[in-house]
């Protein structure tokens, strides 16, 4: 009888068990759909160049619709103006996105991080969570473009946990780049999230959102390769980093945007 018993609590439990993980399954897939149509791609157009776009990473919009926010890795330090160069946004999923122009706002170094504003249209826009609530072990959610628009313009949604929250110092091509903030932040580098998830460049600048809510807690900033960067799609390490999202309401709050 103590057998059956046990037997039956073991059957009950698993049942529990399954019960939980459809519901947490179903609730991010409800949260996707509404995160989708705010992941845009970031990158450069050119008239002269074969192909004339090029996505260099992810971004998503905020505020008022009509801002972006993604790394500032991903946008470049210099166009080439005299060939008609300049910063677009890709708009969409397919192989014929929507293309609108965009115009950097700032750059935030520091942080990686950088805001931007396109034309046209206001887009859905992602509300800025508080990321001082973030705790190791919690299961989050990011989506963007891992390995550009290869097969067209589909965003891609990876989940983990946040296994760390760890300093770390954003890596500089020369002294020359280094400004005295940026000094100042290899004395005292600031905290960042370390998820057990697959990352890959063209995820630069995913929102990392909480899969209840869709608030966004973070930005995607890297991966760390173990191999070369020609592996990386081959070898990804499954370790990525995220910026707080503390970062990026301190921006939008200085540019007089909203983040809620």
């Amino acid at each position: 009888m103590i057998f059956k018993r046990f037997k039956f609590s073991l059957g009950l439990a698993g049942v529990l068990f399954c019960g939980t993980a459809v519901a947490q399954n179903s609730q991010l897939a409800d949260t996707i759909v509404k995160i989708k149509p705010s992941i845009v791609g970031m990158g450069t157009y050119n008239i002269t160049n074969r192909p004339p776009a090029s996505l260099h990473g992810t971004g998503f919009v905020v505020a008022d619709g009509l801002h972006v926010i993604t790394n500032a890795h991903v946008v470049p330090e210099v166009l080439d103006i005299e060939h008609n160069e300049y910063l677009v946004a890709f708009i969409g999923t397919g192989s014929k996105p929507e293309i609108r122009r965009a115009e950097l706002i700032e750059r935030d170094a520091v942080h990686d991080l950088a805001l931007l504003k396109i034309d046209g249209k206001a887009l859905p826009a992602l509300r800025i969570g508080n990321s001082n609530n973030v705790r190791e072990g919690e299961n989050y959610a990011f989506t963007g473009f891992p390995i550009g628009a290869v097969l067209g313009l589909y965003p891609v949604t990876h989940r983990g946990i946040v296994s760390s929250i760890t300093p770390i110092v954003v890596p500089q091509t020369s002294a020359r780049s280094l400004s005295a903030a940026m000094l100042k932040q290899l004395r005292d580098p600031y905290h960042v999230f370390q998820l057990d998830a697959t990352a890959y460049p063209g995820n630069s600048g995913s929102p990392m959102y909480d899969p209840d809510t869709g608030l966004v807690i973070g930005v995607i900033n890297k991966v760390f390769v173990k191999a070369s960067k020609e592996a990386v799609l081959e070898k990804p390490s499954g370790i990525s980093y995220a910026i707080p999202a503390r970062y990026v309401k301190a921006l939008l709050d200085k540019h007089g945007l909203s983040s809620k």
